[in-house]
């Protein structure tokens, strides 16, 4: 039976997923390939134009028994469905759940071993659709593929989820899970709605490390805020940035956020006090007010199932903001 897949459309930019560590580099860091930049559509689930993902076959029947993930975001996915006990190898930073930790074979998501790979046998490899040579290789071999391109809207994650329920043989349980996720979400929605009105928007710094790289609202995680009401500093910033501007110390100052959300906890090692030790950060708004987040970085860089976990820290921020009195 032939296994020739539809190749993906290939959107967004790609970060380096390697650790901030204190890291000077010239380009964000983040625990996934990439995370797509575009401007941020509305509507429906059926509605709405999203990136293609790849999807399986109608010819395709069996239900893989040998599957392969080598995107941090879809090994999310593949457990949240059901379909952990299928999963034989992980790519190296596909570190949750732990269950999936522990099948990491030291294959790089960036940098794969082909030969490596189809040493196991798969039936089915997953993969964020960013390595075209990777994917025709996969392809020449006659194995399944599945690829679930960076996200740009939460429909879109929503969708992948369901096509990858499909393709594993969790339709049922994909399906559950996705209408979980849009009841938190409304719960999150009427939460924000139930707010005092604010004169204005607040706003907001989301931090990918700590060299001062940043998210607009056009990426998928610069969506989730503008969902949630927030106004986005890094959106004023100059320059060609491809969603990810590296924005200064000055600018951050002098555009003073309500809320500072730090991404790179783990990585960097950053924390509400590290970000009032920086000169003359004291002074913001949000460092005054005690209104500096600490995220987890992986569930704030990922677009799978705990981007809900993520808005909700969202929202906690936000009511303790316009329910204090200080704004």
């Amino acid at each position: 039976m032939q296994r020739h897949l539809m190749a993906g459309v290939i959107v967004g930019m790609s970060l380096i997923a390697a650790a901030c560590g204190g890291s000077t580099t010239s380009e964000p860091s983040t625990s996934d390939a990439s995370l797509a930049t575009t401007t941020t559509t509305t509507g429906s689930l059926a509605e709405v134009a999203t990136p293609e993902t790849t999807m399986l076959p109608a010819e395709v029947v069996e239900v893989p028994t040998a599957i392969i993930s080598l995107s941090p975001t879809a090994t999310e996915m593949l457990y949240a469905v059901g379909a952990g006990d299928q999963v034989i190898a992980v790519d190296d930073f596909s570190n949750f759940p732990s269950d999936a930790g522990s099948k990491m074979p030291g294959i790089s998501g960036f940098d794969p071993n082909i030969e490596a790979i189809l040493a196991f046998n798969a039936d089915l490899i997953v993969t964020d659709g960013t390595n075209p040579d990777l994917i025709d290789a996969i392809e020449r071999a006659g194995i399944a593929h599945w690829a679930g391109t960076a996200a740009t809207t939460i429909d879109d994650t929503l969708r992948q989820i369901e096509e990858i329920g499909a393709a594993t043989g969790h339709a049922t349980e994909a399906a559950a899970l996705v209408e979980e996720m849009e009841a938190d979400l409304a719960e999150l929605m009427a939460r924000i709605e139930a707010l005092p009105a604010a004169d204005e928007p607040l706003t907001y710094y989301h931090e990918l490390d700590n060299t001062y790289y940043s998210v607009t609202s056009d990426t998928f995680i610069g969506s989730t805020y503008t969902m949630l009401g927030l106004r986005n500093i890094a959106d004023l910033a100059e320059g060609e940035s491809y969603g990810y501007p590296q924005l200064s110390a000055e600018f951050i100052l002098d555009k003073d956020p309500d809320l500072i959300f730090l991404a790179c906890t783990i990585y960097c090692g950053e924390t509400p006090e590290s970000v009032a030790a920086r000169p003359g950060w004291n002074t913001l708004t949000a460092v005054a007010q005690g209104n500096v987040v600490p995220l987890d970085d992986d569930t704030a860089s990922r677009w799978g199932p705990r981007i809900v976990d993520h808005m909700s820290t969202v929202v906690d921020a936000v009511e303790r903001v316009l329910t204090s009195g200080a704004r």
